[in-house]
């Protein structure tokens, strides 16, 4: 399976998290996508692709207010 790295900025701050699509939905951004989720509906909480991972990330960051957090795909 394909690997993904998703730069996570807080706080000023990029921590970088790696793994299949699976693995960063579930175990490591999936309380992100559901608080996201929980507060708009629209927000994906399964996304398909990695660059829909990122863009519901951005979203849930925006909806429960963590405007300091930002989330960008890995090149």
């Amino acid at each position: 399976m394909k690997k993904f790295t998703i730069i996570a900025t807080h706080k000023g701050r990029d921590h970088e998290y790696t793994g299949t699509l699976t693995e960063l939905i579930s175990d490591v951004f999936g309380y992100t996508l559901e608080c996201g989720h929980s507060w708009n509906s629209k927000i994906n909480s399964n996304p398909k692709s990695a660059r829909s991972l990122v863009s519901a990330l951005n979203k849930s960051a925006d909806a429960t207010n963590a405007y300091d957090d930002f989330y960008e795909l890995k090149a």
